[in-house]
């Protein structure tokens, strides 16, 4: 694993960070510590992916930005796979990706990207269904939900409360997701606010402290890409191939830019 790992390092020094923020040519600057909300567009396969393989994801949300920015739903994160071992006799399945670009009102902007959180398409399907069916006098857009990690969403521009917490309000909803301040996971190395940057941090369909794999038996998130090789994600299964189907979701965090765009 440690070979492995330093093999990637290698292959993506010219891709580490400078600074602190990734900032485009219009002056949009995307502060270390920003949540990306993304659905993936394809599926990502250890059996099928090729090193180089373009993969991209939608932006879900509308992601605030310092001085009234923001970044846009519908924006594009791409980025490309590493590595690809499928699972074989004694050897568990491995792939390696990362992304590195958001493209946004016509701009690419280069950033450095971890991955925080990843769930399958039916968990996020089950994030956006009320538990509960309404009742005769019940409005729909009003009934509670429950995010991906255990936060409840009480309704439509309702309050977010702790899944560990009820008393606990983290956040709102907004159109489109929750905005809530991102809280550390004990027991993992998932952080809470980081260089500073405390802002309420668009979440989508994920909890204040959502950390790793849901809904994704056996894939284990090996290296986030927090620490060198930083921004390269790597996924390890002990159980078959790695399989992440189109429409998954993913809490990506920008941990800088490797440049300036001029």
């Amino acid at each position: 694993m440690y070979f492995f790992l330093g093999a990637l390092l290698c292959a993506s020094l010219l891709l580490q960070p400078a600074n602190s923020q990734s900032t485009t040519k219009s002056g949009l600057a995307i502060p270390a510590g920003t949540i990306l909300p993304v659905r993936l567009n394809s599926t990502i396969s250890s059996a099928k992916c090729r090193p180089g393989q373009t993969i991209t994801g939608r932006i879900m949300q509308d992601v605030p930005l310092p001085q009234g920015a923001r970044i846009r739903e519908g924006s594009k994160v791409i980025g490309h796979i590493l590595e690809a071992t499928p699972a074989g006799t004694g050897v568990g399945a491995r792939i390696a990706l990362q992304f590195d670009k958001l493209v946004s009102v016509h701009q690419t902007i280069p950033i450095t990207t971890n991955l925080r959180a990843v769930a399958g398409f039916m968990r996020i399907l089950e994030a956006q269904t009320p538990p509960i069916g309404p009742s005769e006098s019940d409005v729909y857009r009003w009934l509670a939900t429950v995010q991906v990690g255990g936060d409840v969403v009480y309704g439509e521009g309702g309050v977010v409360t702790a899944g560990d917490n009820a008393n606990e309000v983290v956040g709102k909803e907004v159109n489109g997701g929750v905005l809530v301040r991102v809280r550390a996971r004990e027991g993992t190395k998932c952080r809470g606010a980081i260089d500073g940057n405390d802002s309420p941090q668009a979440l989508w369909v994920f909890s204040s402290d959502a950390c790793g794999t849901y809904g994704l038996e056996h894939i284990t998130i090996t290296h986030a890409g927090r620490t060198d090789p930083t921004g390269v994600i790597v996924l390890t299964s002990d159980s078959g191939n790695i399989k992440i189907p189109g429409g998954a979701g993913m809490l990506l965090r920008v941990i800088a830019s490797p440049m300036r765009v001029n």
